[in-house]
């Protein structure tokens, strides 16, 4: 039996270890976190995020093999491998703000694993971090002559939020890197036995270890840069009448392309595109190719350019002022099947209406908790609304910012008899019949498509 710990109890590491603690029941899996709070909601019968799959896996391991404890520095004397899956945001002061990836809590937590270290450790990066960043953890443990082993072996997640288990469960690969030295080879066999309890080997690559840590900062970006695509030519559509689903069906049966990632749409958000591109672009830049750093700053660009077309159309359409008129918005996560709101496009959206003075009604089926801390002092002036059949009540306008499976389900005949008239419609994920909500009485506008308006 091995002692399993991971150091952050977030979107990561909470996922990656329950699915861990079942697969694995041999091994003894901890979760520890420097917020109480947070594990103790980890320890409840609510879990501090939503994610389909997620209550089902911790619930049938936790006291079992599976426990979340604040106490750190305990439990790392006692690991055997340490999964490290803290917060690594984008700087907001210093030499390379806004791109450059904050490296404070990684560093904290790899001296933290050095001080209370008794015997020999694998180390696990599971956060996104920039290219050999493995190597300057490797300098923090050496810099002391404790005689100790530490490998440092990169095992980047690939979890999409919404889709968290299953992506752990039955995932398209499992990336592994290491230093090709007896003691790292040996560290990587590791971490390829756990995951061989359920992966098949075909599926579990190895690597070195920068190009482990490389490989997923690329992945998001190659993902978002899809996105960014195709609202590209949505705003085309939108000129020519051309119809945005349409063409992403047409290039999407192209073998070479795919289907996926093809849906236009208000823009991604979440907690890592944004950051993983602009740490990207910094990294370009730190090496002096700035064609390079141009080409992927533009995925970020074009996000917000997607955003902002959005909001230009409400206001025009609302006779260009939504000043004490009500808001519906219909989603607050950055996208369905999740509660986090990080870089929600949804909350963007929110705050600009917030400063055309609208009265905006938020409404959500995971994430209003979340959505009234990242909103701060802003959440004073929004109205929050689980029920969105009672947000939508003399409203204005509804816009439909998270892909809900809720959303498309509603009734909207009953809903529009309670807005104010004119009523307008702006879908920003495309998800619902559009004739139909015409056929209903509503103004439509949608993404990439010709906009359906009773005269």
């Amino acid at each position: 039996m091995a002692n399993l710990l991971c150091i952050g109890a977030g979107h990561v590491g909470g996922p990656t270890m329950a699915v861990l603690a079942q697969k694995c029941p041999e091994h003894r899996v901890i979760v520890v976190d420097i917020n109480p709070a947070k594990i103790a909601a980890w320890q409840s019968p609510r879990l501090p995020i939503y994610e389909p799959g997620l209550e089902e896996a911790v619930f049938s391991c936790r006291g079992k093999n599976l426990f979340f404890s604040s106490e750190v520095d305990k439990n790392i004397a006692e690991a055997d491998i340490i999964f490290v899956s803290v917060n690594t945001p984008t700087k907001t002061f210093g030499q390379g703000a806004g791109k450059a990836a904050d490296l404070q809590y990684w560093e904290k937590t790899a001296r933290q694993i050095l001080q209370h270290s008794r015997t020999p450790k694998i180390v696990v990066e599971k956060s996104t971090l920039p290219v050999r960043t493995a190597e300057a953890m490797e300098r923090i443990f050496h810099s002391q002559d404790r005689g100790l082993q530490f490998d440092v072996v990169s095992n980047p997640e690939f979890l999409a939020e919404g889709t968290a288990i299953r992506d752990m469960e039955a995932p398209d690969r499992v990336l592994i890197g290491a230093r090709d030295t007896p003691s790292g080879r040996k560290a990587m066999q590791a971490i390829v036995d756990l995951y061989a309890h359920w992966v098949p080997r075909e599926r579990i690559l190895t690597t070195n270890l920068w190009s482990s840590e490389l490989s997923k900062l690329v992945a998001n970006a190659f993902l978002a840069q899809r996105i960014s695509s195709i609202n590209s030519i949505s705003a085309l559509c939108e000129k020519t009448e051309a119809d945005i689903q349409e063409i992403a069906h047409a290039i999407g049966m192209d073998s070479r392309i795919g289907p996926r990632f093809l849906n236009a749409s208000i823009g991604f958000g979440g907690s890592c595109f944004k950051k993983d591109i602009l740490n990207l672009v910094y990294l370009c830049e730190y090496y002096h190719l700035p064609e390079v750093a141009e080409y992927w700053e533009q995925v970020v660009r074009m996000n917000e350019y997607q955003q902002a077309r959005f909001l230009s159309r409400i206001l025009s359409s609302l006779f260009n002022t939504v000043a004490g008129k009500r808001i519906a918005l219909f989603g607050a996560a950055f996208k369905a099947n999740t509660s986090d709101t990080r870089e929600s496009p949804a909350l963007h959206v929110c705050r600009a209406l917030l400063e055309e003075r609208a009265d905006v009604v938020l409404t959500d089926p995971h994430a209003l908790d979340n959505a009234r801390v990242d909103l701060g002092e802003e959440a004073r002036r929004v109205t929050f609304e689980p029920d969105p059949y009672r947000a939508a009540v003399n409203a204005h306008a509804i816009a439909l910012l998270t892909e809900w499976t809720l959303f498309s389900e509603l009734d909207y005949e009953n809903i529009y008899r309670s807005m104010a008239k004119p009523a307008f419609f702006f879908d920003g994920r495309n998800i619902l019949d559009h004739r139909k909500l015409f056929q209903i009485g509503f103004n439509v506008h949608s993404i990439g498509k010709p906009s359906l308006l009773h005269t």
